[in-house]
């Protein structure tokens, strides 16, 4: 179905085109100053690293149910070779074929577009075939560390997991702060635990895939309204899935990632940091989650560490 009034609505309000530049492909990473960096840094106390990305291995995350997203296909290349000669030192190599955006991963800008348009006003055409994204791929993010912000939206509503059909709202959100004790503040990174993850991680990957919560076509407004970096969560499909309007698929993708130019995180592993956060009373942190550069990727794995 068409992208309704109601859409296209939001999507002017959360507009952030030409904000940074007719020529800015980071969007809202440019919300990442050095001040921002630094006082993420002093939010380190015991430099207890937590690991938020999921195994990379074949039998992942990915269900098949989008073409070419595929779990990484790992081959070994030579195994002990002596490769100067009997005695020598030998090399064990391998390989990987893999989707960009199979485990846990950012998706670039370049990822979605909407009315034949990317972020910046850019045409969509600009992701070719031969090239991946001209403009705004994953290889433009560069270092991406910044003050990390656990939103527990399951412990806030007394839940382990949220339900499949539980559309995270703003009102969810603001519950989630107030039980952290803090405020999301301009170039934070907002992670959001519905802890649906844990389907995954008891290895049930359909359950987990569908059907999922997620964030509601709500949210953007809220997180425009904070100058929230970018957001990342512990699901597959990032938003409720199926949709929360039937037939409208994927529209707080296209309003992150078109619109506000934010780039958006999926399959993150919360659960380790849930409970580090609900120990120390903490749900702030210094967190490094910098994109693997691929050329023209439309997204990239990546393994993020919150530093408590």
């Amino acid at each position: 179905m068409p992208l309704p009034a109601a859409f296209h609505d939001i999507a002017k309000r959360v507009n952030n085109w030409g904000r940074w530049g007719p020529d800015d492909e980071i969007g809202t990473l440019n919300l990442i100053t050095d001040e921002v960096v630094r006082e993420a840094a002093a939010c380190v106390r015991t430099g207890h690293r937590v690991p938020l990305a999921l195994p990379l291995r074949q039998n992942g995350v990915q269900t098949g149910a989008i073409a070419g997203r595929i779990d990484p296909l790992h081959l070994m290349t030579q195994i002990n070779q002596e490769l100067f000669g009997p005695g020598t030192v030998a090399c064990s190599d391998d390989a990987v074929t893999m989707g960009l955006q199979a485990g846990t991963h950012w998706d670039a800008l370049a990822h979605v577009s909407h009315s034949g348009l990317l972020y910046n006003g850019r045409p969509a055409g600009t992701v070719t075939a031969h090239g991946g994204a001209a403009f705004a791929g994953v290889d433009k993010v560069g270092h991406l560390v910044s003050r990390g912000v656990l939103l527990d939206v399951a412990r806030a509503l007394g839940t382990d997991r949220l339900d499949g059909g539980h559309a995270v709202t703003p009102e969810d959100l603001e519950a989630a702060e107030e039980l952290a004790g803090t405020r999301v503040r301009a170039g934070d990174v907002v992670l959001v635990r519905t802890g649906q993850i844990r389907l995954c991680l008891d290895g049930d990957r359909q359950a987990y895939a569908y059907p999922s919560p997620g964030l509601s076509i709500r949210t953007p407004e809220w997180f425009h309204a904070r100058d929230v970096a970018a957001v990342a969560s512990d699901t597959l499909t990032f938003e409720i899935f199926p949709p929360e309007v039937p037939g409208l698929w994927l529209p707080v993708h296209a309003l992150h990632l078109v619109e506000m130019g934010m780039p958006q995180g999926q399959n993150w592993n919360l659960e380790k940091l849930s409970t580090a956060c609900g120990e120390t009373g903490r749900p702030t942190f210094l967190l490094s989650a910098t994109p693997e550069p691929f050329t023209g990727g439309t997204g990239s794995p990546v393994a993020p560490v919150a530093v408590l």
